[in-house]
């Protein structure tokens, strides 16, 4: 039987990563991160929102540099962190940004509650409310999904596997 070509390889491997957990989970993770950073950043934002923007678009770009160097099955260039570190490198990025996401919550929630008084239907002024509620969900559901990696990832961490797939 002759070697599969590189092109063959490729496309095995983005098939393996996309339909794996971690694939599905850094999907997630890329497209609610892209949601919270879009929707804040499209509109007006001031004081500690600039924190919560940091935090989304660092782990946005972090996150999808990994899901591609995975993708292309490239782990292996990533000097000190790739190769049999892959796994402990993507928990620790998983931690890192489920940790973060916390205080970036806490920041939209109290944003919220703090413009929640022009929710009502006769308040006609620009209001901010709809706008950081939205940001809030979309940092819940980030945080959920680099959540459900880490639990993941320390799992197969404890069983011993070395390997991201």
């Amino acid at each position: 039987m002759s070697p599969q070509p590189p092109q063959s390889q490729m496309r095995e491997n983005i098939l393996k990563t996309v339909g794996s957990f971690w694939g599905i989970a850094r999907i997630l993770q890329i497209v609610f991160g892209a949601g919270l950073w879009v929707t804040i950043a499209a509109n007006k934002y001031e004081g500690s929102i600039h924190f919560v923007l940091f935090v989304a678009v660092l782990f946005w770009l972090l996150t999808l540099a990994l899901f591609f160097l995975t993708l292309l099955n490239k782990q292996d260039l990533v000097p000190l962190l790739g190769g049999e570190r892959w796994l402990s490198t993507n928990l620790a990025h998983d931690v890192a940004a489920a940790l973060l996401y916390f205080p970036a919550i806490g920041v939209m929630i109290y944003k919220t509650e703090r413009n929640s008084y022009c929710n009502l239907e006769q308040y006609t002024h620009p209001c901010l409310y709809k706008i950081y509620l939205t940001a809030a969900v979309f940092a819940c559901l980030s945080c959920g999904a680099y959540l459900i990696a880490v639990i993941y990832g320390g799992c197969r961490k404890c069983r011993g596997e070395q390997t991201l797939l």
